[in-house]
């Protein structure tokens, strides 16, 4: 196989697919290489979450919020094939001083633009009838969602594949073609595709990717459980999670750690989670990290207490050691993009990753500053 393409995109999970959707709707021919099969990473374990609510003020939010936007405006008429659905989030607090906590909180995030409803704990109920007594306050995010990753990574290529788009799985990347320092393709498994530009968004693998290239992108694997309960009636309305769960997203921790986060699907099965641990690529099933997250889950729903668990699932996050996705164009090898590092936001932050990368690749005005985000940011400064 020797093809050419505007754009070569390295991986075909949630991020790829997105970044090939907007590359094939602005007119790009765009080629996707996977060593594996669509949404076998990352997407294909994970709950597909399209959260505002777990951020803090600052460019991680800022690029959530944009990324509603895109979901919104931009991919509405497409809804229905990933199974979109605006559920809402109810964040909850058992103690006066996360009551406190929580509400500081939020008047930060609304601040930033997050619509969010300070909810008294006599009217937790109303939203949540189910959740267990006591609880000292929560807070309403109308703005999370949720989607069916698997089906919105396989749909958006399935679109761009109508749009011109080839999309070659089995494939390999094993090396970059190269014009003195600049890149000009790949070379793989079933031979070269040439390329003005390379996009990585491999996910997990995006720092070996990067290696390549001969460029340092320190992205990491964390790991995370879920698990999934029997089909049921209607239990859990919206995605719900206790506050802890925002502190848990911001740590650099290596060792286990767990907090409750639950919602329903359109099945009828209730996902639980969550869990992070930096072990590498160890895909052993750890009972401590599911007895902790099943505990805790039945600390705010005990009616689940007689519900059979049917499966539990892991899989690997692109973690990046400031919290920051790497989005952009990367001047060490130029021609070079990255979209990765999202870590458990990767589904929700995913198309607005893919439409700003398409804006700069086409010499664009971005609708966001990218500088936070720069691939090169972690490059050493030599001391003179």
């Amino acid at each position: 196989m020797r093809r050419t393409a505007d754009v070569v995109v390295i991986g075909a999970g949630a991020v790829g697919a997105a970044c090939a959707y907007f590359a094939a709707r602005a007119g790009l021919r765009v080629h996707v290489v996977e060593r594996g099969q669509i949404v076998s990473g990352t997407t294909s374990a994970c709950e597909g979450n399209l959260l505002v609510s777990d951020k803090e003020a600052g460019h991680e939010l800022d690029l959530a919020l944009y990324s509603h936007q895109v979901w919104r405006e931009d991919l509405a008429e497409f809804g229905g094939l990933w199974e979109f659905e605006n559920k809402g989030g109810l964040v909850v607090s058992s103690s006066d001083a996360g009551a406190r906590a929580l509400a500081a909180l939020t008047v930060r995030q609304r601040a930033a633009g997050i619509e969010v409803r300070n909810v008294p704990a006599e009217q937790i109920c109303d939203y949540e009838p189910h959740l267990t007594d006591g609880l000292a306050a929560a807070a309403f995010y109308p703005q999370d969602c949720q989607v069916q990753p698997m089906l919105m990574a396989a749909h958006l290529l399935r679109l761009a594949r109508t749009m011109g788009a080839e999309v070659s799985t089995g494939t390999a990347v094993t090396g970059f073609r190269r014009s003195g320092d600049r890149v000009i393709g790949v070379m793989t498994s079933r031979g070269e595709i040439h390329a003005a530009h390379v996009v990585n968004a491999a996910g997990t693998w995006t720092g070996d990717v990067a290696a390549m290239a001969g460029v340092d992108v320190p992205i990491l694997p964390r790991r995370g459980f879920v698990l999934v309960t029997e089909p049921l009636p209607r239990t859990v309305h919206h995605k719900v999670y206790a506050g802890e769960y925002v502190a848990s997203t911001l740590s650099s921790d290596e060792g286990l750690q767990t907090s409750t986060v639950i919602e329903g699907t359109q099945a009828g099965t209730v996902l639980i989670g969550s869990s992070r641990e930096r072990v590498g690529f160890d895909r052993t099933v750890s009972l401590p990290a599911l007895r902790e997250m099943a505990g805790k889950a039945l600390a705010l729903y005990p009616t689940l207490a007689r519900v059979k668990i049917m499966r539990t699932y892991l899989g690997f996050r692109p973690y990046c050691p400031d919290h920051l996705p790497v989005i952009g164009h990367d001047p060490r090898a130029p021609g070079l993009w990255h979209a990765s590092g999202h870590e458990g936001a990767g589904i929700g932050l995913s198309v607005g990753t893919a439409k700003l990368v398409v804006q700069a690749m086409t010499d664009r005005p971005t609708d966001l500053d990218l500088t936070p985000f720069a691939p090169e940011r972690f490059a050493q400064v030599e001391v003179q």
